[in-house]
């Protein structure tokens, strides 16, 4: 919090000197601009005179061109200022001000003290940028048939984006192709059926690779984007587990005769692996939540390191419908661990479950009362913690945001990753009583604890600044995409519109009321020039004439 200050601190300090750089550069030429037309009289005393006589001949065209000369400078400083804003997401002058007056002004200089590792510092932090933003497959992700077109069908809206889709499409030939395919007619085909941008040449394409032969992918296929309805995908699935199953014991017996033997059993350990998860899933669906349970934890004993489809958060979710809350504990401590990627899921989850043990006494009167007890001090950690890995989320689950169908991928830490967890994760909040109480009190503070500006985060690593735009590719065009931090308009834009439309008014003001707005010009005038004229008597009074004649001059 302290390095908050001292970023706040140096911020303001910046602001202050460039507007009183502005404020003063702009009255040093008006200044010049008397002195000019004057041209420097040899006596103080004619000099002010001179400048007084001037002033009371000034005319209200004089002051009319001074505004408006004044306002259309300031205008054309706000135009850049918004654009290189809109263009590079800061302020053009406050850059300036942070890369130039800092180190002027005793700020700390990065790049000065971290000259051991200039060197790779830009390459890091482009590494950790990527990184940071990664796009995850959605476990929870819907089907597309069965679930997303009758979406369509009902609301006319697109529910995936291009952008969501061909990640899809690269998952797949990822997953369920291998270099192997072409000396197999029917995964020939399916090869070319993954690369297949049409939705309804995909489909014919999986139809011909079945009359050929019983290909597991084609069932996949068919069972994600042609059946209507979860128990029809669910059929098709099963009939793909019998096919998969088959091919996955004869590449496990020939895995170790070269690497085309290898790769080919990879691809059906993924394959199958696939289809169980997501029969589990139809499961889950269909109600069969005890049974989807039992072949979540079967799938993730048989294959233990096959982590990339994150079977354990399809668990997480089936417990908390059963509301077995001590195996979701159980879950929670194989899985929240510091080396893992942590996930909204994780987080929301433990927090849900601390929650759980408070919520339904917890009172905030009664709390700012007597204090939070150790318990509830658990509970309001957990949800900050949460609140700062994924802020998103609380408007979901307080229903302040509505909800939209999940997409096939996530952002971690975006506004993806709130929408499925939300979509999935909202009637558990709302089934422990208080749950959403204790949230709706406690979430907002989250963001008193996280250093600003967000060169730190608290208990996490910074947020990243590559959100917005990645949940902008991810998200239908008719959702409005939650953004944290929202990039608030810089002080030199407030400013400079400030000072461009008082400058503005008073041109108007002057050019409609001339007489009224000479009176208070040469008033403001005179109480400006007060503190010279006083300085340059006593400079008079105290320097020989003939010095002061000769500098004059000068």
């Amino acid at each position: 919090m302290a390095e908050a200050g001292t970023g706040f601190l140096e911020q303001l300090k910046s602001c202050i000197v460039w507007s009183w750089t502005y404020l003063w550069t702009v009255w040093f030429f008006i200044v010049l601009f008397l002195v000019y037309i004057l041209r420097v009289p040899l006596k103080i005393n004619d000099n002010l005179s001179t400048v007084s006589m001037f002033l009371n001949t000034l005319t209200p065209k004089f002051y009319v061109a001074l505004t408006g000369t004044s306002s259309l400078i300031s205008g054309l400083i706000l135009i850049f200022e918004w654009w290189y804003f809109r263009k590079y997401g800061t302020s053009f002058i406050e850059q300036v001000s942070v890369s130039h007056l800092r180190p002027l002004l005793g700020g700390v200089d990065n790049s000065s003290s971290n000259n051991s590792n200039s060197s790779n510092g830009d390459s890091d932090s482009n590494r950790q940028s990527v990184s940071e933003c990664k796009v995850w497959r959605n476990p929870l992700n819907l089907f597309r048939g069965a679930e997303y077109n009758r979406y369509t069908w009902v609301t006319g809206r697109e529910p995936l984006t291009y952008y969501d889709m061909n990640l899809s499409a690269q998952d797949h030939q990822t997953f369920f192709t291998c270099d192997s395919d072409h000396l197999r007619p029917a995964d020939a085909i399916m090869q070319k059926a993954w690369r297949e941008r049409n939705p309804q040449a995909r489909i014919s394409a999986a139809h011909e690779a079945l009359e050929i032969n019983e290909c597991a992918t084609a069932y996949i296929l068919l069972a994600e984007e042609e059946a209507t309805t979860i128990a029809e995908a669910e059929k098709l699935f099963k009939q793909a587990l019998k096919a998969g199953d088959g091919c996955y014991r004869r590449s496990q017996q020939l895995q170790h005769h070269g690497s085309q033997y290898e790769a080919q059993h990879r691809r059906d350990t993924n394959v199958l692996v696939y289809i169980k998860r997501r029969l589990a899933m139809c499961a889950r669906r269909l109600g069969r939540t005890r049974e989807a349970v039992k072949m979540m934890r079967d799938l993730m004993k048989e294959f233990p390191l096959l982590s990339m489809f994150n079977i354990h958060e399809n668990l997480l979710e089936a417990l908390l419908e059963l509301q077995a809350y001590a195996d979701v504990q159980a879950v929670l401590a194989k899985y929240d661990d510091i080396s893992l990627p942590k996930s909204a899921t994780i987080c929301y989850t433990a927090a849900l479950l601390k929650a759980r043990a408070v919520s339904d006494k917890f009172s905030p009167e009664a709390a700012s009362r007597r204090g939070l007890s150790t318990a509830e001090m658990n509970a309001v950690e957990a949800i900050h913690r949460a609140v700062e890995f994924n802020p998103h989320v609380p408007k979901y689950l307080l229903e302040m945001k509505s909800l939209i169908l999940p997409p096939e991928h996530i952002l971690k830490r975006g506004d993806s990753e709130a929408i499925a967890y939300a979509f999935f994760h909202l009637a558990h909040w709302k089934r422990v009583e208080g749950a959403l109480n204790l949230l709706h009190c406690t979430w907002e503070g989250t963001f008193r604890m996280i250093p600003y500006p967000l060169e730190k985060g608290h208990l996490f690593y910074p947020y990243p600044i590559c959100t917005e735009t990645a949940d902008r590719e991810l998200l239908p065009s008719f959702h409005e995409v939650s953004v944290y931090p929202k990039k608030e308009l810089p002080f030199f834009i407030l400013f400079t519109a400030g000072l461009c439309s008082f400058t503005a008014m008073l041109a108007l003001l002057t050019h409609q009321f001339p007489e009224l707005m000479g009176v208070f010009a040469k008033a403001f005038l005179s109480t400006l020039f007060a503190p010279l004229n006083f300085v340059m008597e006593k400079v008079e009074s105290i320097l020989p004439s003939s010095l002061w004649h000769q500098l004059t001059r000068i």
